[in-house]
């Protein structure tokens, strides 16, 4: 059967997931729904589980039990490559920048899976690999404009301060125009500017179709950009709701939050 993505506004949701690596169980009955036109956080201590949901998500890992849907499209058995295709794109905790190619040439790396013309068409003066060129060229453009730098289209990596290196990651992944961003650990190593600045760009990104969910650590980050959150503690799912509900919660207080009285 042959799945084309569709242009309209799904929910990515999980139901009852469970995964385990031999005896080690990782996530128990973990279930969540990412709603279009919000941004979701995923929050817990080490180990919580959250880049192991992420992975299941987008099909690095397969659950033993349970469902993962996009739309009315079941996910379980599809291959990462074919969930790129329905709009599922995610960023990871480590940066993966080229350091030979330009902040432009990056960014257009994250249409590989959508070539029709192949990878050998990117290196040969054929017709259809010079439209193709041409059409990935101003797609790339229009994602670092989206987040504001497309000033540094020509620079390489090494020219850029981890903050913009890190928007051109997330634009690698906007590129293809994906319904759903998953973004991990976005703010990892940012200081207090480059972290507002990324909130900021986030923000700009937001439209009714796309769901967008962010796994950070940096709580002041979580609590201001996100319309709801999503909190695991040993591969559960312990507390749901607004950032207000979620900061209030006495089991999230005492497992990750800590005491206000302290």
């Amino acid at each position: 059967m042959t799945i084309m993505a569709d242009t309209g506004a799904h929910p990515l949701r999980a139901d009852g997931l469970h995964l385990s690596f031999g005896n080690v169980q990782v996530l128990t009955d973990v279930s969540i729904f990412l709603e279009p036109g919000r941004i979701t956080g995923l929050i817990g201590p080490n180990g919580a589980g959250k880049t192991s949901l992420f992975n299941c998500l987008t099909g690095l890992y397969r659950p033993k039990r349970g469902r993962i849907s996009f739309g009315d499209i079941q996910l379980e058995d599809l291959p990462p490559n074919r969930r790129a295709n329905l709009g599922i794109s995610r960023s990871f905790q480590h940066m993966a920048l080229s350091a030979d190619l330009s902040v432009l040439e990056n960014v257009m790396v994250g249409l590989t899976l959508s070539r029709t013309t192949g990878w050998v068409g990117a290196f040969l003066p054929l017709p259809a690999s010079r439209t193709e060129s041409v059409a990935a060229n101003r797609k790339a453009m229009s994602a670092l404009a989206s987040l504001g730098i497309a000033s540094a289209a020509m620079m390489t990596p090494a020219e850029l301060p981890p903050g913009t290196l890190r928007l051109v990651e997330i634009a690698r992944a906007m590129v293809c125009e994906p319904r759903a961003l998953l973004l991990d650990e976005p703010a990892a190593g940012l200081n207090a500017v480059e972290t507002r600045d990324l909130m900021r760009a986030l923000q700009r990104l937001i439209h009714p179709g796309l769901v967008v969910v962010v796994v950070e650590h940096d709580m002041d980050l979580i609590m201001q950009l996100c319309d709801q959150i999503y909190v695991l503690s040993a591969g559960r799912v312990i507390a749901y709701g607004s950032p207000q509900e979620v900061r209030r919660d006495p089991e999230v207080i005492r497992i990750y939050l800590g005491d206000p009285d302290d």
